[in-house]
């Protein structure tokens, strides 16, 4: 028997610059930025939300082992929310960030979801999405 995954515990993302993404991904998305200090005694960035997080790692300063090609702008991710989309849309636009696309209908792990697409500081494509109404998320 293949043995299985259950869930994914975190991701790492390269940013350009740590204290930008920290402010973007706490003001517009709610996340909880965090230190930690690993075995070497350096000291990282994470930002939670749920029970995963977003590991930080800067631009030229990866941590090993580290994807074969690290750069900034090379993620596109897709956040659940229980909020309304138009309170998100309300909420990015009073903070200045430019909705890309949406509300939009898609189809995501679970099932049908409807999504709004924003950018981070690095380009990165970030899609705020709800289920369909009468769908649950696992």
């Amino acid at each position: 028997m293949t043995p299985q995954i259950k869930a994914l515990d975190h991701l790492v993302l390269t940013v350009a610059s740590i204290s930008e993404t920290l402010q973007f991904y706490t003001e517009a998305l709610g996340t909880k930025p965090r230190s930690f200090q690993v075995a070497d005694g350096s000291i990282r960035w994470a930002l939670h939300f749920g029970k995963q997080k977003i590991n930080l790692h800067q631009q030229g300063e990866e941590f090993e082992p580290k994807a074969a090609c690290p750069v900034p702008g090379s993620a596109d991710l897709c956040f659940l929310t229980e909020s309304a989309l138009p309170v998100w849309k309300a909420h990015l636009e009073e903070l200045g960030i430019l909705i890309e696309d949406g509300p939009v209908s898609r189809t995501g792990a679970t099932g049908s979801i409807s999504s709004l697409y924003v950018r981070d500081p690095d380009g990165n494509l970030i899609e705020i999405s709800v289920p369909a109404i009468g769908e649950k998320t696992a």
